[in-house]
């Protein structure tokens, strides 16, 4: 059996534990220090402050670290998964189905790299005759909006700029307080950083199997507890029209590197959120409405002037564990690059888009020739396993790339089939996000 054992709290220094036991008997605790909340308030003059202070229950932050606590738990599950898991407390059906959900299409990219299947992952059962307690009201008020100095996060931060809407950047470290530069100029609030500290010491004595787990679900949640401990109301994600193709099925799961970002997975997280923790409690993506091109369109129109030589979206040079990732960069090599420079293309002359990648053309690398087949379908080549544009999407900018300027995009070493994409399309977003942005 794989045990949930415990979650704790401390309002002091503001760490939260996250225990759990895997089939070998090896116990993983996890710690998370969450940042200091910034209190705001009101003045008529600077020595007459009226202090605001967060207005919620430590029963609701209990739920939000409950919900935690069983998202984090896949990053040590993973090591030897097995169907039996068990939980300190009692479930309901829906909380049993969601958990269950997360623990097989959450995994399926570790599912299918290991060679699983469905029956092989966790199945949580519900507590016979228990019926979970009514959501909690909450009076916070604010916004806390994640930051990773990507394209989409930057437009979030730069749309409600416009709006004149104050928020809250955070980002999540991993042991120490680098973090991206870039988002120091995104708001007039200073950042948030919290530290996720792995335990790496015991998943390395357990010895057991590596993969993808749900990760944008997992910073979800801790989001969520940090806008409780703030005293806000409202988490943004910046996730456009993407997740919902998956690679392929294994059996009846679907293999889907994106699944914690997709359309459904968003519906379900708040319905989780509303259902057993707060309904005054927002978490979702505005951008959700656009395509992956139209935000690409939206960056370049609104943020390209003030982060071009700033932001990144490429994983292999950023990000990584124990790495410095204060100045981002670009790989030129992989996946994450391929995608970012087919959804640019369209509204950059070749010489501005090249540039960002040390003057390349990515078209012309033969290193990147199986990665673009898998973004564009050719040749039953698997999509890459990363966050990326749809096939069809990828295809109609490839066809719309800009040619105006002084140098000109060359053509892949294959023929690319066209596509009808509309990339002006709307797509659904929760009723709560639907009005954040209007263009």
């Amino acid at each position: 059996m794989f045990k949930f054992l415990s979650h704790t709290f401390n309002p002091q220094t503001l760490v939260a534990e996250f225990s759990y036991q895997g089939t070998d008997g090896i116990i993983f605790t996890e710690k998370i220090k969450f940042h200091a909340p910034t209190i705001p308030y009101y003045a008529d003059t600077i020595r007459n402050r009226v202090h605001a202070t967060p207005n919620h229950t430590p029963e609701l932050l209990d739920r939000a670290l409950f919900l935690a606590f069983i998202l984090i738990g896949t990053s040590y599950y993973k090591s030897h998964p097995t169907t039996q898991v068990v939980l300190p407390q009692s479930i309901d059906d829906f909380q049993a189905r969601f958990f269950s959900t997360v623990y097989q299409e959450g995994l399926s990219q570790f599912t299918f790299e290991n060679q699983l299947t469905r029956a092989d992952l966790a199945h949580f059962t519900a507590t016979v005759d228990y019926r979970a307690p009514e959501p909690l009201s909450y009076n916070g008020t604010g916004t806390l909006a994640l930051q990773s100095g990507g394209k989409d996060s930057l437009l979030t931060a730069t749309l409600l700029r416009e709006q004149n809407t104050d928020f809250t950047p955070w980002f999540v470290g991993y042991g120490n307080n680098n973090y991206p530069q870039v988002i120091d100029e995104v708001s007039n609030q200073s950042p948030q950083i919290i530290n996720r500290l792995i335990d790496h010491a015991n998943l390395q004595k357990s010895a057991g199997l590596n993969g993808h787990v749900p990760i944008t679900y997992i910073v979800m949640s801790l989001a969520l507890i940090q806008a409780i401990i703030n005293g806000e109301n409202t988490v943004l994600t910046s996730v456009a029209q993407e997740g919902n193709e998956p690679h392929g099925m294994v059996g009846d799961l679907p293999i889907n590197h994106q699944w914690s970002k997709s359309w459904s997975a968003e519906q379900l997280f708040a319905r989780y959120v509303a259902t057993y923790i707060s309904p005054d409690l927002h978490v979702g993506s505005p951008l959700r409405k656009y395509s992956e091109l139209k935000v690409a369109e939206l960056f370049v129109k609104k943020c390209w002037q003030n982060y071009s030589h700033q932001f990144s979206s490429c994983n292999r040079a950023n990000y990584t564990q124990g790495n410095d990732s204060s100045m981002l960069a670009w790989c030129g090599d992989c996946a994450k690059c391929a995608n970012s420079y087919l959804l640019f293309c369209p509204f950059l002359p070749a010489e501005t888009l090249t540039a960002t990648f040390a003057n390349q053309d990515l078209f012309t690398s033969s290193r990147l020739t199986e990665i673009f087949k898998g973004l564009l379908g050719i040749d039953g080549v698997m999509k890459p396993f990363e966050c990326v544009g749809t096939i069809d999407e990828l295809r109609y900018a490839y066809y719309h790339r800009d040619q105006s300027g002084t140098e000109r995009y060359h053509d892949l070493p294959f023929v690319v089939p066209d596509s009808d994409f509309d990339p002006d399309a709307l797509y659904p977003t929760q009723p709560y996000f639907q009005e954040f942005f209007h263009e």
